[in-house]
């Protein structure tokens, strides 16, 4: 039996990169998923790939910068597979590398919508079902190294990774007793396609941020962000909540 036998995820951001893997391997441990991406096209692929080897997934296609997209992904996963146990907010952007004299408004407002904002509403959407519902469940946020330390992208970046560090030891304090465990993973450098996401980088910024970039023992892969996004969702951690791990291959350990 797999660890996540018939558990019910959603992933968001899984057309690709560690989403993708995450929601591979949840299927390869006995979950059903939703795969939630801005990009119909891959996740439908994704689906239909992890269908044929006898998977049960649905690809949606959400921006999780909308409030309304974000709670048609969580009624769409419960109308298709009748519940929801495992929440992943893995979607997110990029900035520039922009330090604080060079962001712009419109800028932080969008990076904040898709990075913060977006993993608060689909929390408060998850944790609200599990409380009305009186379930068990457990919160998975993708985060990055970037929401523990200043120096490894923009200011806008950093800072709605490091607001998304409040939500999750917030969140795990005050539902503790309810039965819902909120944790995350601090991800350093992953062999994804979030570059794609940046545009018009800061040359300033940049040369700052390639300071401690360059200490990088090495990229990881998406599969081995998965493997501990399976662990965090899985019994096997079930007295773990409020906890970030980093998954940096020891780049941040030195500093």
């Amino acid at each position: 039996m797999g660890k996540l036998e018939n558990k019910v995820a959603i992933v968001t951001g899984a057309a690709s990169g560690m989403g993708k893997s995450i929601a591979q391997l949840y299927v390869k441990e006995g979950a059903q998923v939703l795969l939630a991406d801005y990009n119909f096209d891959g996740a439908k692929e994704v689906s239909d790939e992890l269908n044929a080897d006898g998977g049960k997934t649905e690809a949606m296609e959400i921006d999780v910068s909308k409030a309304e997209d974000v709670e048609a992904m969580f009624d769409k996963a419960v109308e298709v597979f009748g519940t929801v146990d495992i929440l992943v907010n893995n979607a997110g952007i990029m900035d520039g590398f922009e330090p604080v004299g060079e962001i712009t408004d419109e800028r932080w407002d969008h990076i904040f919508d898709v990075n913060t904002k977006g993993v608060m509403r689909a929390m408060r959407k998850s944790v609200n079902y599990w409380m009305d519902n009186n379930k068990k469940g457990v919160i998975v946020n993708v985060i990055s190294t970037g929401g523990l330390n200043g120096a490894h992208a923009g200011v806008a970046y950093g800072a709605s990774k490091h607001a998304v560090v409040a939500l999750t030891r917030n969140s795990a304090f005050m539902y503790a007793e309810k039965n819902i465990r909120v944790n995350g993973i601090a991800p350093g450098a992953v062999e994804t396609n979030i570059g794609s996401s940046m545009t018009n980088m800061s040359e300033f910024g940049f040369s700052r941020a390639k300071l401690t970039h360059g200490l990088s023992p090495r990229t990881g892969k998406p599969d081995e962000i998965g493997e501990v996004a399976v662990f965090l969702a899985s019994d096997d951690s079930s007295f773990v909540n409020g906890t970030v791990i980093v998954t940096d291959g020891g780049w941040t350990s030195g500093f």
